[in-house]
Formats: structure tokens, C-alpha cells, sequence
């Protein structure tokens, strides 16, 4: 009986501390969960009808760029040669780029980074964007609110002469649909 009894203590002490240890467990979950649901809260871009930024700047062939210079629709793309999403999604930008309306006049590129990193990617990107290459806090990314890349966004003309974002994450599937 003695035995039994010890045996029941044991259990019940083992039950106790797995329930503080549970606890414990669901407590910093919820923490976690608060802070993951105030990062997720801020944009990583500008949305959908927000106005794009004044910006100057200059292309890597020394072209004027600002945002009174554009007319038409505009296909925004944001990468940086650290990023390894950004390595995959480059070709993809680059297909989907060569069928805009525009051409090349309606195509802006910009490379985040350290020029000398950035060497491949301007290379690639020169044949169907107007190219520009910052740093974190440059003009392009700041007037666009870029956070997070790879960053793929379309902007417009408003009939009050605005220019704002109407597709905040482009769908680099089958550019066709553009063109149709």
C-alpha cells in the first residue's frame, strides 16, 4: 500500500508540474501571437489607391527619373542581390517586363544594394526597365514604401493627375493578360 500511495503522489506531481509547464507554453504563444499579428499589420509596400511618392533620382545610364515624368502606366519592380527570392523571381520580372504596353518606357527596375553586387542583376534587368540602383533608404524604395523584397507593384494616372498604385503585389504569370 505504501508503494501505491508513493506511486499516486509521483503521478499527481508529474501531472502538476506538466500543467505549469503548459501553461507556461500557451502563455508565450499568445505573446508570439501579439507580436507576429503587429509586424504582419505594417505594409511592406505601398496599397492599393495610395499616392506613389515624390522621388529624383537617375537611371545607371544617368537618365532623369522622377515621379512628374511619368505618364502612363507604370510597372515597378524592387529587388536586392542578397535576396534569394529576389534571384528566382528576376527572370520572371524580365518575361513578364518585355510584354508591357509600354516597353521599356513604362518598366522601372530598382536594385537595392551595393552597385558592385548589383552588376548581374542591372545587366539583366537594363534590356527592359529604365534601371536604377539605391540604397535601403533611397529615393525609389521610400516613395514606393518598399520593406520587403522581391517587390512588384503597378501604378497609374488619376484623373486629377495622381499617381497611384493599382496593383500592389503583380502576378508574374502570363503577361497576356495586359495586352488583352
Amino acid at each position: 500500500m505504501p508503494v501505491l500511495i508513493a506511486v499516486v503522489t509521483l503521478v499527481g506531481a508529474l501531472c502538476t508540474l506538466n500543467l505549469v509547464l503548459t501553461l507556461g507554453v500557451v502563455k508565450r504563444l499568445r505573446e508570439h501571437t501579439e507580436m507576429l499579428g503587429s509586424v504582419q499589420g505594417d505594409p511592406v509596400r505601398l496599397e492599393v489607391g495610395q499616392e506613389v511618392g515624390e522621388f529624383h533620382t537617375s537611371t545607371t545610364l544617368g537618365e532623369p527619373l522622377m515621379r512628374d515624368l511619368l505618364s502612363g502606366p507604370v510597372l515597378f519592380g524592387f529587388f536586392s542581390p542578397t535576396c534569394e527570392p529576389c534571384q528566382d523571381k528576376l527572370p520572371r520580372f524580365v518575361a513578364y517586363a518585355r510584354h508591357e504596353p509600354g516597353g521599356r518606357s513604362s518598366v522601372i527596375a530598382t536594385v537595392v544594394g551595393d552597385a558592385d553586387a548589383a552588376a548581374g542583376f542591372v545587366a539583366e534587368l537594363s534590356r527592359v526597365a529604365h534601371v536604377v540602383v539605391e540604397d535601403p533608404d533611397g529615393a525609389m524604395g521610400t516613395a514606393l514604401g518598399i520593406r520587403a523584397f522581391p517587390s512588384v507593384l503597378r501604378a497609374e494616372r488619376e484623373a486629377d493627375g495622381r499617381l497611384v498604385v493599382v496593383d500592389d503585389d503583380v502576378a508574374l504569370g502570363s503577361p497576356t493578360s495586359l495586352t488583352a
